[in-house]
């Protein structure tokens, strides 16, 4: 562990700090439903719904049972309501964790540049030909580039 203000810990704790100023009650809240609404529950508690609808309102379990005689005008807009809601909450979940994407790709960023100036000092000190080290980098990153192209092309 490294100490209160250095240290492989700090990150993760900004990190998690950031995150949960990000998040208030109404993103908790999409954040359940959202979780809810993709699990099987969700989908067999639907199934067994819409059963019971349709069976109640085709007269199957009595005439006194009907309420949305077929076509089931209110169960197709009361379904239709519920995609609209869904899909707000789904795109609510979805700005929030785009969001925290760019978040910790800020803090990689600074994680980068940190290791980069701490390197290019260490290096120096070291007597290390820098011009030497980036022209290896470059070389690493146009054979990664190539294989990754390359490989892509293949899946095509």
């Amino acid at each position: 562990m490294g100490s209160a203000t250095h240290g492989p810990d700090l990150r993760l704790q900004h990190e998690q700090a950031v995150f949960a100023r990000m998040r208030g009650a109404q993103d908790r809240i999409a954040d359940a439903i959202t979780a809810f609404a993709g699990t099987m529950q969700f989908v067999y508690l639907h199934a067994a719904w819409f059963a019971v609808w349709i069976l109640c309102n085709l007269g199957l379990v009595g005439h006194w049972a009907v309420w949305d005689p077929y076509p089931f005008g209110l169960l197709t807009m009361i379904v239709s309501l519920e995609a609209i809601f869904l899909s707000t909450f789904v795109m609510v979940s979805q700005n929030r964790q785009a969001a925290r994407e760019n978040v910790r790709a800020d803090l990689d960023f600074e994680t980068n540049l940190r290791s980069e100036v701490w390197s290019t000092l260490i290096g120096r000190a070291l007597g290390v030909d820098s011009d030497e080290v980036e022209r290896q980098v470059q070389q690493l990153i146009a054979e990664n580039r190539a294989r990754m192209n390359g490989a892509a092309q293949s899946s095509e």
